[in-house]
């Protein structure tokens, strides 16, 4: 079966992807990029029992200089070609996005596989290519939507597909901070994808159009604020808004129902899910215009316990045991795909006075 038909017809967990290595075997891990992420990916693969990072590379020598101090046995380079001709199997990609395809190419025709840091590629066409190598070459292209890792968004998604919030409405997510600016990619490359992955998670549902307006103010040309309308089939909408210029950090998912409404607030240090029972109801019969009312209701509030896990290990250790078991990712190459299209529309219509744009998935 084709990966195409895989995504066309589903594909479960525990088909198999990639010839699965020996049973025990500890991965040695190359990473490419130590600026953001790249410290939190060494840690992290450091500390799995199956894993161990070898090489890192990266341009910055300062940065190698305080790799090499926190992690002595760890080689580092500045050409990370050298990291490719070594007996790394897996190569995780923490660079800046334009740079994706082209690294993520080169390892996987080197036999590696890769866990690519969103957003997966620059272009849809770019990040396709990757998917097609990786299955002609039988290697796992992952790509890191650290937030489908996270406890409480697998809860989020438990409660949706349960039916307690009844037929979903619509949803709506803010992400916002003062900061980090960046200059290969506008707001909305840098931060959306968390959520249009999220929602593509949780709600499984395809995607029929977007359209996006924002505002670029500190730096000419790159938006900084951006406001997103995703509307997904069986006419569920959500809006979507980012920015780099807010005052206040704000990581929220809500999601509204025809019974109930939950929100998922990662802020928050504990109380992470929220189940609100209210809801407007229509009068079941009037007689007339004058007797129609309609009705709330207003429950009591539930607060799930959430696990404590923290995502990026999660992560980490899911793209190791798909390479190990021969198991196809949760995040893998043709999810990537899809939210890459999603922010390809939604780029088209944020230059284009916010007209709704097709996705095709």
């Amino acid at each position: 079966m084709t990966l195409v038909q895989k995504i066309t017809t589903g594909w479960t967990q525990e088909e198999s992807l990639v010839q699965a290595i020996a049973p025990n075997k500890v991965l040695n891990i190359g990473v490419i990029g130590y600026g953001y992420w790249g410290p939190k990916l060494v840690r992290n693969f450091q500390e799995l029992a199956n894993t161990r990072v070898t090489m890192v590379a990266d341009l910055d020598g300062k940065r190698l200089e305080e790799l090499h101090k926190a992690h002595p046995t760890v080689e580092v380079t500045n050409d990370y070609h050298q990291l490719l001709a070594s007996d790394v199997d897996a190569v995780v990609i923490a660079t800046p996005v334009t740079t994706h395809h082209p690294i993520a190419r080169e390892c996987l025709l080197h036999g590696k596989h890769v866990l690519i840091e969103k957003p997966f590629a620059h272009s849809s066409v770019a990040a396709q290519e990757l998917v097609d190598i990786a299955e002609q070459r039988g290697l796992i292209a992952m790509v890191g939507h650290t937030f489908e890792y996270n406890p409480a968004v697998e809860l989020l998604k438990d409660i949706v597909a349960s039916g307690e919030l009844g037929n979903v409405f619509y949803a709506y997510t803010s992400r916002t901070n003062l900061g980090i600016f960046q200059k290969d990619v506008n707001v909305m490359w840098d931060l959306a994808p968390h959520d249009i992955s999220i929602l593509l998670y949780v709600l499984g549902k395809d995607v029929l159009n977007v359209s996006a307006v924002g505002g670029a103010f500190v730096q000419p040309g790159v938006h900084d604020v951006a406001r997103l309308t995703v509307n997904f089939a069986d006419r569920i909408q959500a809006h979507i808004h980012v920015s780099w210029l807010d005052p206040c950090k704000v990581r929220r998912v809500t999601i509204v129902g025809d019974k109930k409404m939950v929100v998922y607030d990662d802020v928050e240090m504990l109380e992470k899910i929220k189940i609100y029972d209210k809801g407007v109801q229509w009068p079941e019969r009037t007689e007339s215009y004058g007797e129609f009312h309609l009705s709330y209701r207003y429950g009591n509030i539930t607060i799930p316990r959430v696990g404590l896990n923290e995502p990026l290990k999660v992560e980490c250790a899911h793209f190791a045991d798909c390479i190990s078991q021969g198991l196809r990712p949760r995040s893998d190459g043709a999810v990537g795909v899809r939210v890459v299209k999603v922010l390809e529309s939604a780029d088209i219509s944020l230059h284009d006075s916010g007209r709704p744009v097709p996705v095709v998935l």
